[in-house]
């Protein structure tokens, strides 16, 4: 939507697509495929519902993170520095630099794998290709122009949510397994179970949406809401609708490829992916190649959606941290420092690949990795959400709250669960 104060024009259904939709879509990077691909052929549907479970509690951190930017019209980072000890403020950005650039590395990684079943080339060339494409994105593109492609490549998750009609499930059967899965909780469940909500409430996603509204505010001239309280009610409606879409999609897409993995690998006996090449080729017999050509494709397109948002919520982070400027509004010779940081976290990501790690081992305990750093920066996210100094009258509702908190104690569960495990 527009947030200008005073619109001049009636918005496109393409200006109402922000920064919510983007992060949804994000969220379904090549590590959630994997790992969505994972569960799905190891469990069945036993793990189905936890991700109907997560659409609540992901949609209400996302709904603090957007509040918090476009309130205060800073980032997460820019804000810890503000209230907090700077041993706070680094703690969350060390948490958050180590956990994207796993990411990044498993994102290549994975997308260069499944390129390779399309088109059979040099994975290692293709690793490199998507690194250099995805810097190149964010470095020489304006903001309005990257954020337009951003949108566009929302749609490679449709790939996604056609899999399981071409691959012609028995729909009675996918209602019967998701109502009733029948699983016994152990460690093994216990690591799929933090991987899975790892790999959705993930924490590149809170830096990066909070990030978004303020270059939103910046891009449409719009104060933060704590300066312009007359016009906050409508922007908050328009940025909480797209927001709760946004989530719901990457939700509906994350159950589509579980089911999809369930109904097609879990049923043959394929029980263990050990790489994202197996993942689409086991589709192919069974499911055929609509479905195979979907599934890898679907992990090249949204991987150029991702590794850009996880290497952004990187420069985001450091660049308020060391108050650099910072914004992909900013031309590369304004921010140097800022677009240096997602040259270094991509690059970073690229030097994972070249530690021979099985891409869908990465793919899985990165997700992992995600679920165990993932309380503490939920947890001061939403401190920052209820502090009055710094949101004025304008902190999260105790209800949001009340989720929030509940998000950040199954994460935090889940975990304990499994380390004691």
């Amino acid at each position: 939507m527009s947030r200008r104060p005073v619109p001049t024009r009636k918005a496109s259904w393409r200006d109402k697509l922000g920064p919510g939709l983007v992060t949804g879509a994000a969220d379904d990077d090549p590590g959630g495929i994997g790992t969505y691909t994972q569960v799905g052929a190891q469990f069945g549907y036993g793990l189905g519902w936890a991700m109907i479970l997560s659409y609540p509690l992901l949609a209400a951190i996302q709904l603090v993170c957007a509040r918090i930017g476009t309130v205060t019209g800073r980032g997460i980072a820019a804000n810890l520095k503000l209230r907090y000890p700077i041993a706070v403020l680094w703690f969350a950005v060390t948490l958050l630099l180590v956990a994207n650039v796993v990411n990044i590395g498993a994102d290549l990684g994975a997308m260069a794998a499944a390129l390779d079943l399309v088109l059979p080339g040099s994975i290692g060339l293709y690793t490199m290709a998507f690194a250099v494409v995805s810097v190149g994105l964010e470095v020489f593109l304006s903001y309005a122009k990257y954020a337009s492609v951003l949108k566009w490549a929302t749609l490679s998750l449709l790939a996604y949510l056609m899999v399981p009609f071409a691959a012609g499930l028995d729909w009675g059967a996918v209602l019967a397994g998701l109502t009733n899965p029948g699983l016994t909780f152990d460690k093994a469940a216990a690591m799929a179970v933090v991987a899975l909500l790892g790999t959705t409430i993930s924490p590149y996603l809170f830096f990066w949406q909070t990030g978004q509204e303020v270059e939103e505010l910046h891009r449409t001239h719009q104060a933060a809401l704590k300066d312009d309280p007359d016009h906050a009610r409508a922007i908050w409606r328009g940025i909480r609708a797209e927001t709760l879409s946004g989530m719901a999609l990457t939700l509906l897409t994350a159950l589509a490829i579980v089911v999809s993995a369930a109904a097609t690998l879990h049923l043959h006996g394929t029980t263990q992916i050990t790489s994202t090449a197996q993942a689409a080729a086991a589709l192919r017999p069974i499911a055929g190649d609509l479905a195979f050509f979907l599934f890898a494709t679907g992990l090249v397109g949204t991987g150029l959606l991702a590794v850009p948002v996880l290497a952004g919520s990187a420069a985001y982070a450091v660049s308020e941290a060391f108050g650099w400027r910072e914004g992909l509004d900013c031309k590369p010779r304004e921010a140097k420092a800022f677009y240096g940081v997602i040259a270094l976290a991509t690059l970073a990501g690229l030097a994972i690949n070249l530690m021979a790690i099985d891409p869908m081992t990465a793919l899985y305990w990165s997700a992992v990795l995600n679920g165990l750093l993932a309380p503490p920066l939920m947890a001061l996210t939403l401190l920052l959400g209820r502090d009055r100094s710094i949101m004025g009258g304008m902190a999260i509702s105790p209800s949001l709250q009340g989720l929030g908190w509940l998000a950040t104690a199954m994460m935090t569960i889940a975990g304990a669960a499994f380390l004691l495990s």
